[in-house]
């Protein structure tokens, strides 16, 4: 007999920047008995996957898909793909998550070259375009929501500057899709890498992307270079072979090794009508993103959109009639993160636990040099609603009283109340 319970996670309310509650028509679909990854009635699933992906991220791209592991596997995927070793990378930084670019554009041996904001703020898109004249980068790597400090990077201008000068534009857009506008083809993009855990109310496991023409023929032209590893005649067993002669400096250099798990050209083979089989999808995961997409599409993205920026502005307008000050620049203001800087002399730790033992409530904390600074609120997908914004005020202003704050009580909840009557016009 197991010692073991049956597995029973508490319930909880969860307003952090991800992940968010799943919707639970997103947990219905995924409970739906397994299909083989070949069989027609799932490859059809696929086709509508990428239709709905396509009308999801604003693009008519041939290529909309997701790649099965967590956003960061969607941001690698594409960087990968389009960096070649020695190649000029630009990277602006205004928050943690352009470190990350950073990062993982050196790993694939690329030239990096940094331009970085005050975080709290954004680029002027003038001081990027200057940056990319400077540098001459081949590639543009850039978060469009900072969860970090709550801050949206405008991409239009700066879109149009990489489109004239030849430089392909690769987008963070894990935090902003399904929430916040993204319109690749208006702006733009040339690659864009959504998330599942936040907007879309899908849990972790999968990044959708998109990327153009422009990028395909990059990629498969890396292919062409590669090709040498993949022969038919060889086989796996010689592919393994030649990959081991490459790491030990074996094979010419420009025959530089890309994950093949991650490997674009492999995986849009495999969404391809052709389905040449790379790995074996995730059923599950599919089942679930695709009916995120669905609901999102269903809802309508300028109604969905228009949600968000509602309840996100009802909890700012409450935290602030709380006493309490919104971090980072105003005009700037990621709409689904309320940035929150903690009151002086109130252990930001202690309060969050408070939440999350007497009122099953999660917030975050954050990270790097604001690490003990500010909690991060957020307001996204199936969390993102007129409920949750009143129990968290509500919850929140318990919380700081019991820890000794002095503030005007019950102006939260009642400033929040006033703002959804002026916003719907009653």
């Amino acid at each position: 007999m197991t010692r073991y319970r049956e597995l029973a996670p508490p319930p909880r309310t969860i307003m952090t920047p991800g992940p968010v509650e799943a919707d639970p028509r997103v947990l219905r679909a995924m409970s739906y008995p397994m299909l083989g990854q070949f069989d027609p009635a799932f490859t059809a699933l696929m086709n509508e996957t990428m239709e709905m992906l396509r009308a999801l991220f604003a693009t008519a791209n041939g290529w909309a898909y997701p790649v099965d592991g967590t956003s960061r596997s969607g941001l690698e995927a594409a960087l990968a793909a389009l960096i070649e070793p020695g190649e000029r990378v630009l990277v602006p930084i205004f928050g943690r998550f352009g470190h990350l670019l950073h990062e993982i554009a050196l790993r694939y041996g690329a030239e990096v070259s940094v331009i970085e904001q005050e975080w709290g703020r954004v680029f002027d898109p003038q001081q990027v375009i200057e940056a990319i004249d400077r540098v001459r980068p081949a590639v543009v790597a850039l978060v469009h929501g900072e969860t970090s400090t709550g801050q949206l990077q405008p991409l239009r201008e700066i879109g149009a500057a990489c489109r004239s000068r030849g430089v392909l534009l690769v987008v963070d857009a894990v935090a902003t899709i399904g929430g916040v506008p993204v319109e690749t083809d208006a702006w733009q993009l040339d690659a864009v890498v959504g998330g599942t855990q936040k907007c879309l109310s899908v849990p972790p496991g999968m990044a959708p992307l998109t990327y153009n023409d422009a990028a395909e023929r990059k990629l498969l032209a890396r292919r062409r270079i590669e090709r040498g590893l993949r022969t038919p005649e060889g086989g796996e067993a010689q592919a393994a072979r030649q990959i081991a002669d490459a790491q030990a400096g074996m094979l010419p250099r420009e025959r530089h090794i890309r994950s093949n798990y991650l490997d674009l050209s492999q995986l849009q083979d495999y969404w391809s009508p052709a389905r040449l089989n790379h790995h074996t999808e995730m059923t599950s995961m599919l089942y679930g993103l695709r009916e995120g997409v669905r609901l999102a599409l269903e809802e309508g993205l300028a109604a969905r959109h228009a949600r968000h920026l509602l309840h996100g502005g009802a909890l700012a307008a409450g935290l602030e009639a709380m006493g309490l000050q919104l971090y980072g620049e105003r005009v700037s203001r990621l709409p689904v993160v309320a940035c929150v800087r903690i009151p002086d002399g109130i252990d930001g730790e202690a309060v969050r636990a408070l939440l999350l033992e007497q009122f099953g409530i999660e917030i975050a904390s954050s990270f790097g040099p604001l690490k003990g600074m500010i909690w991060r609120i957020g307001t996204m997908g199936y969390s993102c609603s007129r409920r949750n914004v009143l129990l968290t005020l509500g919850a929140l202003e318990a919380a700081l009283l019991r820890h000794g704050l002095r503030l005007p009580a019950g102006e939260a909840v009642q400033t929040a109340l006033q703002y959804y009557t002026r916003s719907e016009g009653i």
